[in-house]
């Protein structure tokens, strides 16, 4: 992996995620994107906004996240949003590999994709299986993701990506650092 040629994509760290359960990972993503942009690394960010008559309403019963504070970016992560043009966009669904991401994919000729943030078996495992369906390499950094449901959803999630996605691409963020990327980049 190349700094080069790949992306950090920070999914859904927004207010209306953040409980007791994922608050430990969000000074940790803000170091990472900090790390990541300090060494001339892309960051994106995904935003979920709920609307009426969606599919978490009809079929799961769940009515969160419809507007702003709770759509907004956790605060620590504000200053790594607007470094770069079209670096935060939204979504309607679980997974942040949508057309618009893919448009940027293509632009930047990024191969690679980083994925961290909440919730790890849920939108973080769909946009891990997103990205290797549209031919990316994902990355997951485990540390680095959490669950609202807890610990026992987010290792779940861990383990169905493992298996869907390889082992191998499951890293903490120190073996991103120090192993994952290419000892010739700036890292």
């Amino acid at each position: 992996m190349r700094l080069e040629t790949t992306v950090l994509l920070i999914v859904d760290v927004q207010n209306g995620f953040i409980t007791s359960d994922t608050e430990h990972v969000i000074a940790g993503i803000a170091e990472l994107a900090d790390k990541w942009q300090s060494e001339g690394g892309h960051v994106l960010f995904s935003r979920y906004f709920n609307y009426t008559g969606s599919e978490f309403e009809r079929l799961i019963n769940w009515r969160k996240l419809y507007a702003a504070p709770d759509t907004d970016l956790a605060e620590q992560l504000k200053p790594y949003g607007g470094r770069e043009e079209e670096a935060v966009f939204d979504k309607r669904g679980y997974s942040a590999v949508t057309e618009e991401f893919l448009r940027q994919v293509h632009r930047h000729g990024w191969t690679d994709i980083v994925v961290c943030g909440i919730d790890t078996e849920l939108c973080v495992l769909t946009t891990a299986f997103d990205a290797f369906d549209a031919g990316l390499t994902p990355w997951v950094v485990t540390d680095m993701s959490a669950s609202t449901g807890g610990p026992r959803a987010h290792n779940a999630g861990l383990l169905v990506m493992a298996r869907g996605i390889g082992e191998q691409q499951l890293v903490t963020v120190s073996q991103l650092f120090d192993v994952i990327l290419d000892r010739n980049s700036k890292f």
